[in-house]
């Protein structure tokens, strides 16, 4: 379901990896902008091969 925003209309192309560029990406979508996330064929974003980490574990 799309929601109006102040982004709404606005195409984003998110082209970066790891923790602050799919941060914004998301962000801007949260606001209304319609985002295509370009990852690396076979491997993805590398985040999901680094997973959450909390006290080392």
């Amino acid at each position: 379901m799309k929601h109006a925003g102040p982004l709404s209309g606005i195409r984003v192309l998110e082209l970066s990896i790891a923790l602050t560029g799919p941060y914004i990406g998301a962000l801007f979508a949260d606001q209304g902008a319609d985002v295509v996330k370009v990852e690396r064929p076979d491997i993805g974003d590398i985040m999901r091969w680094i997973g959450p980490s909390v006290n080392g574990l």
